[in-house]
């Protein structure tokens, strides 16, 4: 089991490409070792890196390189982001693919060569790195794709599958035998329209992601100590594997965290245990990766509210309770830890074409098919796995 946080660098946010401070990286990497982590996952921003579509800057590959090295001198793996993409209610697309020269990001031939180019830059410059453990294509870049982003580009689903394979390819040519995968933003494995489909997501790449968000609804509808509420990332882990080829497919709960006001401050401890008893009572879980690490700093303007609280730590690099709380869950597994139990009953829903399927809408929060999962769980037993 793998246990890790998503990095936010207190100085700067991701914007710290621009002002890359090595010392300020290492003293937050210094403030993590008390959780007892394994491993970060890191976003270089897509249009600092290859301001142009004929450039990938050498500087800030070699700065990545560095921030992997430390993370690495620290007993931390690194799994790097490559097309950001979308943080934090912020969109980062390089000005050669919007306005004057707006064109497709996943179907002009020009773009995908670039992404391709960009992507494999970084995987070549880590291939050799012994804490690095693959790249992600994007932070889920899928979201560009449809509603209910404000200008998406347009693509079916067919065509999504086509790029996501040369994206992943890339990555694998690049450094071959890391973990390179695709991470899908919740939508997609509930919205029916969707063009980025859940078989993308759980059978691509060497593992599934799912970013778990209860502001979707879920903690609007069952409240902060909701059944649902707390089970929605065990939920959403279950769900992903009904989409896989393979069985024994690890699925890694890439984003989860604990957001104001639909969780309480006071109660973002106990979420944040529940949590993860929870997401940990799921057999082929890859492991855990919280978001985030720390608090972004309120000097910075025109974040959503609920972005400015989710760090395990403060701005100033103090521990949080759902820091501490992650900290004992992470000793707690360490000193006995067991493999949960298979789940013996299941849900069926029947979506006929795994490719389209337009049937999955009932599988988000209100749904049919998510009100059953949880109405099982609200009774207090084990629930279901689903097929």
């Amino acid at each position: 089991m793998r246990f890790g946080v998503n990095y936010t660098p207190t100085r700067g946010w991701f914007h710290h490409w621009l002002d890359f401070d090595l010392d300020e990286i290492r003293a937050d990497l210094d403030s993590l070792t008390v959780l007892g982590l394994d491993h970060i996952r890191v976003f270089p921003l897509w249009p600092l890196f290859q301001p142009n579509r004929a450039l990938v800057r050498p500087r800030a590959v070699e700065q990545l390189v560095a921030l992997v090295d430390a993370a690495g001198e620290r007993g931390l793996d690194v799994a790097v982001d490559g097309l950001q993409g979308h943080l934090s209610s912020f969109d980062f697309i390089p000005s050669w693919t919007t306005t004057w020269h707006r064109r497709n990001m996943f179907t002009d031939p020009g773009v995908v060569e670039a992404q391709e180019a960009y992507l494999t830059a970084l995987a070549s410059a880590l291939a050799d790195r012994p804490h690095f453990l693959g790249m992600t294509v994007g932070n889920e870049i899928d979201q560009f794709s449809g509603d209910p982003h404000p200008d998406p580009d347009r693509i079916r689903p067919e065509q999504a599958g086509s790029w996501l394979r040369r994206m992943l390819d890339a990555c694998d040519k690049a450094a071959p035998g890391r973990a390179h995968l695709h991470a899908s933003y919740d939508a997609a494995w509930y919205d029916g329209t969707h063009p980025f489909t859940p078989a993308h997501s759980a059978r691509l790449g060497a593992m599934t992601a799912v970013h778990s968000w209860v502001f979707n609804g879920t903690a609007q509808r069952h409240g902060p100590t909701g059944a649902a509420t707390e089970r929605h990332a065990a939920y959403l882990v279950e769900l992903s594997k009904a989409w896989a080829d393979d069985p024994d497919r690890p699925v890694w709960l890439q984003e989860v965290g604990a957001p104001a006001p639909h969780i309480p401050p006071g109660r973002a401890a106990a979420f944040t245990r529940a949590t993860l008893a929870h997401a940990l009572d799921c057999t082929g879980l890859w492991g855990v990766t919280w978001w985030c690490s720390h608090d972004v700093d309120r000097a910075l303007a025109d974040f959503p509210e609920l972005e400015y609280g989710l760090g395990l730590f403060t701005n100033d690099r103090r521990i949080k309770p759902a820091g501490e709380a992650v900290a004992r869950v992470v000793r707690e597994w360490h000193e006995g830890g067991r493999e949960p139990e298979p789940r013996r009953t299941a849900l069926v829903l029947d979506v006929g074409d795994p490719e389209t399927a337009p049937s999955r809408s009932v599988c988000g929060p209100g749904g049919e098919f998510f009100e059953a999962w949880m109405r099982v769980a609200a009774r207090g037993v084990r629930p279901p796995a689903s097929t």
